[in-house]
Parts: C-alpha cells; sequence; structure tokens
C-alpha cells in the first residue's frame, strides 16, 4: 500500500517529467538508437525471450497486478516469453487472491514448432491458451470470444503485425471485450517517431502504424482514453499513447 504523501509526491515527479521538453528528446533520441540495437531483443522471462523494453515489463505487472484481470488476450507470441510472463503474473496473483481461473488466450498467425514445444514445456503454461491463425480472421475472433464469455476483467494486449490497418481491425476485433477500468495496451506505437534506419525493410512506418490505428479507433469509440500518465513516468516505452484504459 502506497501512502498518499508519496502517492502525491510520485503524481508530481510524473506530471514535471511531462513538462520537461529536454528529457523528452534526450528519450525519444535514446529509444531510436535503442531500437537500432534490437535493445527489447536482449531479455529473458523465466528462460524465454520475452521481446520486451524492461521498463514496460513493469507497467504490465503493476497492471495485472492492479487489475487481476481473469482473462488477458494477447496478439503476437513470437518466442513465447511475454505469454509465459502474463501467465506467470496471474499465476501469482491467484495465490494472492486473485481470480483461480485466470488465463491467457496468446494469438500468432505462425507458432513454429520449437517455440510451442518451449512454450508447452515451461511450467506457466497450465495457465496459457494458444490459437494459431491470424488475430483479425474471423473464426479466431470467435474463438477468443467463446472463452472470454462470462469472464468479469478482461485486459487485452495488441503486439503482431504494427500496420495502421492491422492494429485497427485488431482494436474493433478486441477492445470491445475490454472491462471497464481495465487496459487495452498497443504495443510499438514509437514506430511514428523512429527514424527510418530504425525501421528497416517494413510494412509499417510513420503514418502507418499502431499509433495511427489508436488516433483512428478513439474517434469511433468513448468507452476509453490514453493514459498519459502511465508512459509520463516509464519514458522508455515501445507503447507511449498506447495504454488505453476504458472507462464505460
Amino acid at each position: 500500500m502506497v501512502d498518499n504523501i508519496f502517492e502525491k509526491e510520485r503524481n508530481a515527479n510524473i506530471i514535471a517529467m511531462g513538462h520537461d521538453t529536454e528529457f523528452n528528446a534526450k528519450t525519444n533520441d535514446w529509444l531510436g538508437h535503442a531500437q537500432e540495437r534490437k535493445y527489447s531483443y536482449q531479455f529473458d522471462w523465466m528462460g524465454l525471450p520475452i521481446i520486451q523494453y524492461p521498463q514496460d515489463i513493469v507497467a504490465m505487472q503493476e497492471l495485472v497486478w492492479s487489475i487481476k484481470p481473469d482473462l488477458i488476450i494477447e496478439t503476437g507470441i513470437a518466442r513465447g516469453g511475454s505469454a509465459i510472463f502474463y501467465a506467470s503474473l496471474i499465476e501469482l496473483n491467484a495465490m494472492c487472491g486473485g481470480p483461480e481461473n485466470a488465463e491467457v488466450v496468446a494469438i500468432d498467425i505462425d507458432i513454429r514448432d520449437h517455440n510451442r514445444q518451449a512454450i508447452e514445456a515451461h511450467p506457466m503454461a497450465k495457465r496459457l491458451h494458444m490459437i494459431e491463425g491470424s488475430s483479425i480472421d474471423s473464426a479466431v475472433v470467435a474463438q477468443v470470444k467463446a472463452r472470454a464469455a462470462g469472464r468479469k476483467s478482461v485486459m487485452v494486449c495488441l503486439d503482431s503485425n504494427h500496420t495502421h490497418t492491422h492494429v485497427l481491425d485488431e482494436l474493433r476485433a478486441y477492445a470491445p471485450l475490454v472491462t471497464k477500468d481495465s487496459y487495452a495496451v498497443v504495443f510499438d506505437t514509437l514506430i511514428e517517431d523512429l527514424p527510418e534506419v530504425a525501421i528497416g525493410e517494413r510494412p509499417w512506418g510513420p503514418g502507418d502504424n499502431p499509433l495511427t490505428a489508436i488516433h483512428a479507433y478513439m474517434q469511433e469509440v468513448d468507452r476509453f482514453e490514453i493514459d498519459t500518465a502511465r508512459h509520463t513516468k516509464l519514458q522508455i516505452t515501445v507503447a507511449k499513447n498506447g495504454f488505453l484504459k476504458c472507462i464505460r
């Protein structure tokens, strides 16, 4: 439990960071160089590559602990570290009075055999259900909705194909499943501000990425607001303006 004086001090610090243009400029410069160096590829969670920034790992831990979702939907499995990360968090929540039946549903268009074997052999796989297929395929969406039926607290994490069209379709498919006071977290919004050399030969880039998809989706619905304090306190994050809190 954080005491009120300390919480007020932290909130003041976050506001100050948000107004510090020099600090923010240095952060953005660092992020560009970090992407060139594939910084996020260097970390593991419980033995599997997680391909996330440590700061974002901490941010997601804070959310999962406070929300205590009984379902986390993740698009994009890659090498499995993030799916196992979410599974381990809901396992810890269950040990501390959280929902006993909580699970992670993780989706990827191509779950390679060696990755599937490593994930399924992990002790935390008991909390994980994987679906192979496009996250925006109607049959896949139907499977996820079926597993979401009756859930009390649902969180969504989008981290697969980063084009505007794909992420917007994902938001339309999965954000309606997010419950009040939970979050849809959209990763890799930083693409909008990255130099071309850091993006490489990818089908996304400035003007065509998760951040532009968020802006489009927020014009369609009124259930979400961007939690700016979340990315401001992190500074080093791939999800600036990507923490969407469900407010109704």
